[in-house]
């Protein structure tokens, strides 16, 4: 196969990279590692509601986004955050605050942010976008790349990599290799959300709205140390989820018991009309490979300082590019990030 510009990773990023190139009628293909497009972002339907166990908020003054929401007329909901919030305490106290609820004024998407990664999908060619396609090797050689996928060899003109950096790094063996910096810089840049964990609980009611709450909570004592209204725009799809505070390496030890401890928590925290969800979801990013390495496994805490390093520039005399949401200098990390990150490219 032989193209003009590969695009490695069937994220965000690289869909809308791939939506800008088929608009401008210029030739491209795009190869995913995974069976399904998305990356971070993924929508699970439970009953007819949607609920993200990727990111799941973004907010006003992101225009990107909000023009890919407005040419797909996507509706727009706000975060619940009506009623009071809870605090558990190191002692298990639990405290009732009527304080600002810590997501308010954030938006979400009906039918999830994955109704935006099919709309994005549906507007390219079937035959240039291939799934179960992991790319093991890139050589270039007389300015041109070629790609050893799962799917057979592929040579392009220019190749842009819109997978988390570290996981391309690890997972790529590039010829001739990389310049040390280079190879420094991509280990060196943490994979937004990448160590985190959600889990959700999915209820017939919001009772925890009909007893006066929010349903945001902070803990002290865990396992969620922060919780919130993942109710879907849907009537009929309530629920609440928490981030895990455990860390990634001793919570893959706990397996399904996670899920029960958790539970334990959210009556704890708000009664035992909590105590038979109708499913309860774990998922645990730092367990997939496509998106965390080891590295990752430690939360990053305070927003990292995102862009492109200038070591990832110019690489193989430009014919190879990075392009995921932690290299943009505005938004990184942010899912206007990875439409700003391959926003500007140019391809040769």
């Amino acid at each position: 196969m032989q193209t003009k510009t590969l695009i490695v990773g069937g994220g965000l990023s690289g869909l809308a990279l791939a939506d800008r190139l088929h608009r401008e009628k210029s030739d491209f293909l795009l190869v995913e590692a995974s069976d399904g497009f998305g990356g971070r972002i993924k929508s699970t339907t439970i009953g007819g509601a949607a609920f993200d166990l990727g990111p799941a908020w973004f907010w006003p003054g992101q225009p990107r986004l909000q023009s890919l929401i407005d040419r797909f007329e996507l509706k727009v909901f706000e975060q619940h955050s009506e009623g009071e919030s809870l605090v558990e305490t190191a002692d298990g106290r639990v405290l009732r605050s009527r304080g600002y609820a810590s997501m308010q004024g954030s938006l979400r998407l009906a039918g999830g942010l994955g109704s935006l990664i099919t709309a994005l999908v549906n507007e390219l060619p079937e035959d240039k976008c291939h799934l179960s396609a992991p790319v093991a090797a890139l050589t270039h050689t007389n300015g041109e790349v070629r790609a050893d996928t799962a799917i057979g060899s592929i040579s392009a003109r220019h190749v842009v990599i819109t997978a988390p950096p570290r996981v391309a790094s690890d997972s790529i063996s590039f010829n001739p290799a990389l310049p040390a910096g280079a190879n420094q810089a991509l280990q060196n840049i943490p994979t937004w959300m990448a160590g985190h964990a959600k889990i959700f609980a999915v209820y017939d009611t919001p009772f925890w709205r009909q007893n006066g709450l929010s349903g945001d909570a902070m803990s002290q004592r865990g396992p969620l140390v922060e919780i919130h209204d993942a109710s879907a725009a849907e009537n009929g799809g309530y629920a609440l989820f928490g981030f895990v505070g455990v860390p990634a390496d001793s919570r893959s030890k706990l397996d399904q018991s996670l899920k029960q401890i958790a539970l334990d928590q959210l009556i704890r925290l708000f009664g035992k009309q909590a105590e038979n969800p109708s499913e309860l979801i774990l998922e645990d990013w730092a367990q997939n490979s496509l998106i965390s390495t080891p590295a990752d496994h430690t939360n990053v805490g305070a927003h990292p300082v995102y862009g492109r390093p200038p070591s990832l520039t110019g690489l193989w005399q430009g014919a190879l590019s990075f392009a995921s949401t932690e290299m943009a200098g505005d938004f990184g990390g942010f899912m206007e990030g990875a439409l700003e990150a391959g926003e500007n490219l140019i391809l040769s």
